[in-house]
């Protein structure tokens, strides 16, 4: 189900908009679908942010896990 809304855009932005929907798309589809990509692109950063906590969080746990795997293997 769709629900009719307005938005307001400058002319520079729905001259762009238009140009991309070309004749086989329409307005609202594109908007629909640049609003969708952002929102995948904001939850990828939130949740590469939150690895990368977790990340620091645990680096000098990590970091000397892996000082020991490379003792091991300087041994052989």
């Amino acid at each position: 189900m769709r629900v009719k809304t307005s938005v307001t855009l400058s002319p520079k932005t729905l001259e762009l908009v238009d140009r991309l929907a070309g004749k086989t798309s329409s307005r609202s589809r594109i908007i629909e679908e640049a609003i969708e990509a952002y929102a995948a692109v904001q939850a990828r950063a939130a949740r590469d942010q939150r690895d990368l906590e977790i990340i620091n969080r645990n680096a000098e746990a990590l970091n000397r896990e892996i000082a020991d795997a490379l003792e091991f293997q300087a041994d052989w």
